[in-house]
């Protein structure tokens, strides 16, 4: 009699333990590495380093008084170098965000005054301005498929002229009538050219706006889908478009973003001084995309953050305010920011081949 015998089911080993394998893909990078990789610390570490210079070179900087003052001249700056950054993150810039703030600041000062109306009637007219020359930028982009430099330089040229134009044919002169004594004039200077006393020392309040704008910008950038759109039509537009990102909508708003920042910047100057001269504003769209690069952003798009260009525009009012508490000749400004930004790029460049090195 035969007897049939159930197989048993076979019992696979365990593996035994030791180092596993891997193809160099899955291997996690050192802390130093990632760090590297952020897009800011690059210039984090060297705004220290500036700062350390001019504290030690420049005694006077260790005073709080002059800290503020060093805050406010980079908060101008930073508060048009964030959507400049974000518009190059978005593999796009502007060359008439210069003198799209005096721009803005001519329209909300001439309209009120030569109408005699309430000065927010002129600053409300001057956003709605500011946004137009950022969505034509966009749409002139998008429909022809130029090249920023060419749309934004032609820009440039047009505000330019216009600016200094219609400023002699309205006023008679090159500058704008003193709206001191307006309707709403005291209101609107609170909100864009305002100071508050902390510890005895006078800030101003575009360094506040500065860091909220910040915060803002950096929430968008990493939190929500807009940033990743940006990311995404910076880095390849064609691919963006491809899996359903809104290509056309993203750079024009951008381009809107700019004009937002240049409104603000032109209503802080309008607001501090009472009056403004045409002719400004000429150069100042370079000072504003070297901030975003020697923050990190790059020329060709898809890489930065909103954090850098912070650090870069603290290192603007470092230096532009260090030199003079040196004792320096302010001359070798512009010649000190070549430096920096050669620097940054060199320093961009050794950090995204570190940081991607296996």
């Amino acid at each position: 009699m035969s007897m049939t015998r159930q197989a048993e089911p076979a019992v696979t080993p365990p593996p035994a333990s030791g180092p596993k394998e891997t193809d160099g893909r899955t291997v996690r990078r050192p802390l130093a590495l990632r760090l590297l990789a952020r897009p800011e610390v690059g210039v984090f570490l060297g705004a220290v380093a500036v700062l350390v210079f001019f504290l030690f070179t420049a005694p006077p900087m260790r005073d709080g008084s002059s800290m503020a003052n060093i805050l406010y001249q980079s908060s101008t700056i930073g508060i048009m170098a964030l959507p400049v950054a974000l518009l190059m993150i978005g593999g796009e810039f502007d060359l008439s965000a210069g003198v799209a703030v005096i721009t803005s600041a001519l329209t909300a000062s001439m309209l009120s005054y030569q109408l005699t109306m309430n000065i927010w009637v002129g600053v409300i007219v001057a956003l709605v301005v500011s946004l137009a020359v950022g969505m034509f930028n966009g749409w002139f982009l998008v429909k022809t498929g130029l090249p920023s430099f060419l749309v934004t330089l032609g820009t440039f040229l047009i505000l330019q002229g216009v600016n200094l134009a219609v400023t002699k044919l309205v006023t008679g002169n090159v500058a704008t009538d003193d709206i001191s004594d307006m309707d709403g004039f005291d209101q609107a200077k609170a909100v864009f050219a305002s100071s508050f006393e902390v510890g005895g020392i006078q800030v101003k309040i575009t360094v506040v706006w500065w860091l909220v704008f910040a915060v803002l910008a950096s929430w968008v950038l990493l939190r929500t889908k807009y940033g990743n759109w940006i990311f995404a039509v910076g880095g390849n537009k064609e691919s963006a478009r491809a899996v359903g990102v809104p290509v056309t909508f993203t750079k024009i708003s951008l381009f809107m973003l700019v004009g937002f920042g240049a409104w603000f910047v032109g209503m802080h100057q309008l607001f501090s001084f009472n009056t403004v001269q045409s002719g400004e504003g000429v150069g100042q769209e370079l000072i504003y995309i070297a901030a975003a690069v020697i923050g990190g952003c790059l020329l060709t798009g898809g890489y930065g953050s909103a954090i850098g260009p912070v650090f870069g525009a603290f290192m603007f009012g470092m230096v532009q305010q260090g030199i003079v508490y040196a004792g320096w000749n302010p001359d070798w400004f512009k010649a000190f920011l070549g430096v920096m930004l050669l620097g940054a790029v060199l320093i961009n460049l050794w950090v995204q081949r570190t940081a991607t090195r296996r």
